[in-house]
């Protein structure tokens, strides 16, 4: 929906649900993950709990991937009533949670003004479930100045004694001018799959999803920049994400933005 126009039709619940029984009849329906991300409709993000919570009976070690898409700088551009079905009912589900300053503010009643605010925040997230959570940009000044934005990641884990330790991570990421569409997407996705390959080690996880953030955005301004001409500002057509131009980073990004541990 970054363009001026769009058609195209909603999925409602009950067309998700027949989806679902399709698999099931099938006997394909088990997954090791599960990502999910933008909803507009309370019933449809329901049905999208009820099909977790089966699916999680059928394998337990299934990991669900939640990117609590809400809004953004003070504002939700979805409806207010998915926040409670959010709250209460997807958050605790969820393993890994991606939601920005704004949607941890909204799940937890709390806001962010100090990175110990951030802490504390992630801590009350942990508490509703999820074992990983990443606010995924924060409005916290960075300490190389406004030309960054600042992320936080916590992840807790269980040691083979069975004591408890906790990963806190920040990272400062250099801002680029331009508005894209998706980079939230394609940060949850990466999320996904570098916390795949290094499932007890959030540092490098977030370091190599978002050094792949770098490399996809800098290819892409670079030839919306150029396509566009000198002193014109890039359509949304050129902006779009150069994914498959950077295959090859995004299978093995070098590090750019490296992560501090708290």
């Amino acid at each position: 929906m970054g363009y001026a126009h769009w058609k195209g039709q909603v999925l409602t619940a009950e067309e998700l649900n027949v989806l679902y029984e399709g698999i099931k009849l099938n006997k394909v329906n088990h997954y090791d993950y599960i990502l999910t991300g933008y909803s507009r409709d309370t019933s449809f993000l329901e049905m999208v709990v009820d099909i977790i919570q089966e699916l999680k009976k059928a394998n337990p070690s299934l990991v669900y991937v939640c990117d609590p898409v809400m809004g953004d700088h003070g504002a939700m551009y979805v409806p207010e009533i998915l926040l409670p079905v959010y709250r209460d009912k997807v958050v605790p589900l969820a393993d890994i949670l991606t939601p920005n300053q704004f949607e941890a503010e909204l799940l937890t009643g709390r806001k962010i003004n100090t990175q110990e605010d951030a802490i504390e925040v992630m801590d009350l997230l942990h508490k509703m479930g999820p074992e990983t959570v990443v606010l995924t940009s924060t409005d916290l000044l960075s300490k190389h100045g406004d030309k960054f934005l600042v992320a936080l990641g916590s992840q807790k884990l269980t040691k083979p004694d069975g004591t408890n330790s906790n990963q806190k991570i920040c990272m400062d990421i250099p801002k680029v001018d331009a508005v894209f569409v998706g980079t939230g997407d394609l940060f949850a996705a990466m999320l996904l799959a570098w916390t795949h390959l290094h499932p007890k080690d959030l540092k490098t996880a977030c370091e190599k999803t978002v050094s792949v953030m770098h490399h996809v955005i800098h290819r892409t301004i670079t030839y919306a920049n150029d396509v566009a001409g000198p002193g014109k500002r890039p359509s949304p057509a050129q902006l779009e994400l150069r994914m498959v131009q950077s295959k090859a980073d995004i299978e093995n990004p070098s590090v750019v933005v490296e992560a501090k541990v708290l």
